[in-house]
């Protein structure tokens, strides 16, 4: 983290790398007085917390207990022309939301006193922070917070076409053990009561891979539930973030298909759901996300129906080898060094593309043409080779996309085109 002065600017460096284990430090808002920062970091622990870092010193102060501050959500404090170093304007409050045991809460800060005060746990399909909500089923919208009260108003109603709100399914928090016993955490959603018998899964992988499922309006995924009463289950395999900085290394470099393995322990939760049907699971996700359905397929092709890869990882030495060259040193700290020989040696072993005569299940790969960071040759490779050995295969290609659909026209597209392969291969035969 620097310091800038606008009227001289000299840079000064606040932060300095220290030890083994990385330090993140994101968000910086000054201190009413203008003698601080007020940020996020994870220096002296598993998670993020809310410090105040004094400039004279560098040093760091916690305001509060550690929780896991969301990224992007450090509100309140003035600029420093509004905080007594130009003016008189300053206020002297600040706002930052939290995320444990995934459910939402408001804290509500006093820097100078240094008093934190942590809200109750707010209403069901709310979440505040500044202060939108990413928790419940429902479209984002604005709430202001009385920090003397802690009462909630809610200032706007999002518009959600002709569909019904009340349908929505709530997300529930479920955790199952992996193999090392571990617990790994992931958001169900039920399809509709009227749906009734076991029900079809999908399970929708998040990419990444330092990415995270959270609750939070599903938009077009609500057609699954509401329309084909097929249950949704959001997994956070090890290497998500919001888990701590342990958790999210868990499947770097050689551990990679660590993850995998949680993935098969989800099926197992499912076959242990009388409400469920294990017989009737599709894979799906994008970009790493897509590497974990590509990789599903392999490992567990008798145990699901069929898969959906979205600008999936097919081969981790082609995709190191050919995605942009701004991004390849990146991606080398997450997977490992191609250029070494054992770890190519590795990569080339857990790659999908290498035991691809093993995915005997039906597959669709989805895919932008114009792709700069999983480039399309990702998607080729895997289409042809599964062609050659038989496995029923659909391809669509945006000739006008990149990394996933943006345009809406060929988002339409592709979500038709999906509701149709999980007619023909994930609800083929079943009456509703």
């Amino acid at each position: 983290m620097w310091l800038f002065d606008l009227a001289t600017g000299e840079r000064t460096k606040l932060t300095e790398k220290t030890g083994d284990v990385p330090v993140a430090w994101s968000g910086a808002s000054f201190t009413a007085d203008g003698k601080g920062v007020i940020t996020t970091t994870d220096g002296k622990g598993e998670f993020r917390e809310l410090v105040t870092l004094d400039l004279a010193s560098k040093q760091t102060s916690p305001l509060g207990p550690p929780v896991a501050v969301g990224r992007r959500q450090l509100r309140g404090q003035p600029r420093p022309q509004e905080a007594g170093l130009g003016g008189q304007r300053g206020r002297h409050r600040s706002a930052a939301a939290a995320r444990p045991a995934e459910r939402a809460r408001a804290a509500d800060q006093d820097p100078p006193a240094g008093r934190h005060d942590r809200r109750p746990q707010l209403p069901p399909r709310r979440q505040a922070a500044g202060l939108h909500p990413v928790v419940g089923a429902l479209a984002r919208d604005t709430y202001v917070l009385d920090v003397q009260s802690g009462v909630i108003e809610r200032w706007t109603e999002s518009e959600v076409g002709t569909l019904n709100p009340a349908t929505f399914s709530e997300p529930e928090l479920v955790t199952w053990k992996s193999f090392d016993g571990r617990e790994i955490p992931g958001f169900y959603y039920k399809p509709p009561a009227r749906f009734t018998g076991k029900r079809p899964v999908v399970v929708i992988v998040h990419g990444g891979p330092e990415g995270q499922s959270q609750t939070g309006f599903i938009g077009r995924n609500n057609y699954y539930l509401n329309e084909l009463g097929v249950a949704l289950l959001y997994p956070n395999v090890r290497g998500s973030t919001g888990y701590g900085k342990t958790y999210v290394r868990l499947d770097n470099g050689a551990q990679r298909e660590d993850s995998v393995k949680d993935l098969g322990a989800a099926l197992d939760w499912i076959a242990s759901r009388p409400d469920l049907d294990a017989e009737r699971v599709m894979i799906m996700g994008g970009s790493y996300g897509g590497y974990m359905t590509l990789a599903a397929s392999v490992h567990f092709a008798d145990r699901i129906r069929c898969a959906v890869d979205i600008v999936g990882i097919s081969n981790f030495v082609t995709f190191l080898e050919n995605t942009e060259a701004y991004r390849r040193d990146l991606r080398r700290a997450e997977y490992g060094d191609e250029r070494d020989p054992e770890l190519r040696k590795k990569l080339l072993e857990i790659s999908p593309l290498t035991r691809a005569a093993e995915i005997k299940k039906p597959l669709f790969v989805i895919q932008g043409k114009n792709d700069p960071r999983v480039p399309a040759s990702e998607a080729h490779q895997i289409v042809a080779t599964l062609k050659q050995g038989g496995t029923p295969v659909w391809y669509l290609e945006g000739k006008d996309e990149g990394h996933g659909f943006q345009k809406k026209r060929n988002q339409d597209y592709q979500m038709y085109a999906t509701i149709l392969f999980m007619k023909k291969f994930l609800l083929d035969g079943m009456s509703e």
